[in-house]
């Protein structure tokens, strides 16, 4: 579960402040790819890599693997087709965001142990898929997904 604001924070109030950090993460690696382009692998990038590697190798996992589990269950047993059709472009998506993810964790893993190995221009290929596929995939489910979700997580009664 991501980390939780001031207070804790619980069903849905968690998994917004994970995309909040997601998008904070998203951004970071969006620099590093700058700025290795720019100025190459130093301390800097180093710190950055392993920070942006942690978080998406663990808190983001386990918010796709929370979603899969308490989220998505209840709007694919609900009469609305299209919201359910929604809903399985959105697995699809943590599927592709998965591999995605295998190819450019290990870059990250190496930018952050100081090993100048990985190519600028894969990297960079790699991050720019994971950024755009991920925010889009942010963006559904916080337009589409996520009021639905609530929108039935009352009228059931049923917390997420």
């Amino acid at each position: 579960m991501c980390a939780a604001p001031l207070a804790p924070a619980t069903g849905f109030e968690a998994q917004d402040v994970c995309h909040q950090q997601m998008l904070v993460h998203l951004s970071m690696l969006s620099e590093l790819a700058q700025h290795i382009d720019r100025v190459g692998i130093d301390d800097d990038a180093q710190r950055r890599a392993g920070v942006i590697e942690s978080f998406f190798s663990g808190t983001s996992r386990q918010h796709h693997a929370d979603e899969e589990k308490n989220i998505f269950p209840p709007l694919l047993a609900g009469s609305n087709a299209e919201l359910a059709e929604l809903v399985k472009v959105l697995q699809q998506d943590h599927c592709w965001i998965e591999e995605d993810w295998l190819e450019l964790a290990p870059q990250l893993r190496a930018i952050a142990s100081g090993n100048n190995w990985i190519d600028s221009a894969e990297f960079q290929h790699n991050a720019e898929i994971f950024l755009t596929l991920t925010r889009g995939h942010i963006e559904l489910e916080e337009k589409m997904i996520y009021p639905e979700a609530r929108a039935l997580s009352r009228v059931s009664r049923v917390p997420l």
